[in-house]
């Protein structure tokens, strides 16, 4: 088969193929540091990282450009309200640039462990700021947008294929609006491309149009074009940011350089929770930090790849905790394979077994070629399992290079294209090991007990019991800390 993807602007699947052969330029929206990352920004960024991870696998030189936005995102997403990152720094009474630092290291940190692979460029909107006000200023020249009072807008009827992205059109946006009249706007549409700063606005830049601030829809604009060029092979993003986010970036793009500025859009779907979109905004997330502590971020990467990136994706306990248990039962077979490595003789493996092994590869590359269909994959990794697990059942004779073949197709297709599979040095390593040691349901299970066990004995006076259990939990690592209310522990 071939790569396809579901190119949003064009709503079909459609063959890939790049401007340039060989070589794939993508730009991915990135997050807006203000907060701790949660469970929807993992959707969006596994995802991505899986097709960044499949082109590779493909052949292709890929250059990943996913940025950094630390300036201009305003709280109601239509040039009005509070930038988010200076209402949070304002709370915390710290300075932007420092609640900047701390959300970017979370970030890059949760990153890590969900087993995304770093991009190649990481650009922050700040450290943009010529390269904006210099695509600003030929928008100008061209007739596309307007300064009024110290800001700047993008006209949006000066470019007629607005909507192209979204599908709607300006005279429906225009009889169906309902954003705050603003007095600087000659249309209700227009985007902000330079903000006036207020007096007591602490982020803010000398431009030729005053001190302010740029719009959010500009830094992608002009951080995509400068490292990957005018016209790029893919754009990656949230499906709630293709109105206004990339309906905006079209525009600007587009009216600037008279080119197509992206071939390939494609949105990822967002994580619901009961129904209902999950977002810091509704207050209903949850950060990833906190679902780590329950579940070994490799389960919840298996969660979010266990359903196909352009669907829903519902959040619960129970769903997670299947998920738990599916990915264990895939390492399981895994780890069989890489004890039967030193276990089984020299010698050669029918035929047969490796014309199977080759079709559950051709249906898991299959599934990945149908426009990252990794929820197939997944279900062809497990057939696999099936297969391999018949076979060691069968008393078969199966030679020692047959299950380093194995364990080297696993490591192919679940490490290499999913990021699921950890990989050992060596191949005889117990890979449940490893897993098991973020699983703590059930370590944590026990630690209640035992602090019950150890309350209730500090009641009865009988502390020479309860020092023995807390200094037995030392031995192994375990610190018990009493406060007021409650008993916390912690593994060292």
């Amino acid at each position: 088969m071939t790569l396809k993807f579901y190119n949003s602007i064009t709503k079909k699947k459609e063959v890939f193929k790049p401007l340039v052969e060989g070589h794939v330029n993508m730009y991915v929206c990135g997050p807006t540091v203000y907060d701790h990352p949660h469970i929807g920004h993992a959707k969006s960024y596994v995802s991505y990282d899986v097709i960044v991870r499949y082109l590779r696998y493909l052949g292709y030189k890929v250059c990943y450009v996913q940025n950094i936005t630390d300036v201009g995102h305003l709280t109601d997403n239509a040039d009005a309200g509070d930038d988010k990152i200076l209402a949070r720094a304002q709370r915390e009474r710290i300075e932007p640039a420092v609640l900047v630092e701390i959300y970017t290291r979370s970030y890059f940190e949760d990153m890590d462990a969900l087993n995304n692979l770093r991009p190649d460029i990481s650009p922050r909107a700040t450290a943009h700021i010529p390269e904006q006000i210099e695509l600003i200023e030929k928008l100008i020249s061209k007739g596309y947008a307007y300064v009024s009072n110290g800001s700047v807008y993008f006209e949006v009827s000066k470019y007629r294929e607005y909507g192209k992205l979204s599908g709607r059109k300006q005279e429906d946006l225009e009889a169906g609006a309902r954003i705050e009249i603003n007095l600087e706007k000659r249309n209700p549409n227009d985007f902000a491309l330079w903000k006036k700063a207020e007096p007591a606005h602490i982020m803010r830049w000398k431009s030729p149009w005053g001190e302010g601030f740029p719009g959010w829809h500009l830094e992608c604009s002009a951080m995509s074009m400068k490292y990957l060029g005018e016209s790029l092979d893919i754009h990656g993003g949230g499906i709630e940011n293709m109105f206004p986010h990339h309906e905006c970036e079209i525009a600007q793009s587009e009216a600037a350089n008279d080119m197509t500025f992206v071939r390939y859009w494609i949105h990822n779907n967002m994580v619901t929770v009961n129904g209902q979109k999950m977002g810091k905004s509704l207050g209903n997330f949850v950060t990833l930090k906190d679902a780590f502590k329950k579940y070994h971020p490799l389960t919840i990467r298996f969660f979010i790849l266990s359903t196909h990136y352009r669907s829903p994706l519902d959040f619960s306990n129970e769903a997670l905790d299947a998920a738990d248990k599916g990915l264990k039962r895939l390492f399981n077979t895994i780890k069989r394979v890489r004890r039967q490595i030193d276990e089984a003789a020299n010698g050669e493996t029918t035929v047969l077994v490796y014309e199977k092994l080759e079709e559950h590869k051709k249906a898991f590359l299959n599934a990945m070629d149908e426009d990252i269909n990794t929820s197939g994959a997944i279900a062809a990794l497990f057939d696999l399992s099936k297969e391999v697990n018949a076979l060691l059942d069968s008393g078969e004779e199966v030679s020692k290079k047959c299950m380093e073949d194995i364990n080297s197709l696993y490591q192919e297709l679940g490490d290499g294209i999913l990021g699921i599979v950890p990989v050992r040095k060596e191949v005889k390593a117990d890979i449940e090991d490893d897993f098991s040691e973020g699983d703590k349901s059930v370590l944590k299970e026990v630690m209640g007990v035992l602090i019950d066990t150890r309350n209730q004995l500090r009641k009865e006076k009988l502390f020479q019991l309860s020092d023995f259990i807390r200094n037995k939990l030392t031995e192994i690592g375990i610190t018990l800390e009493d406060t007021q209310d409650v008993t916390l522990w912690k593994k060292r």
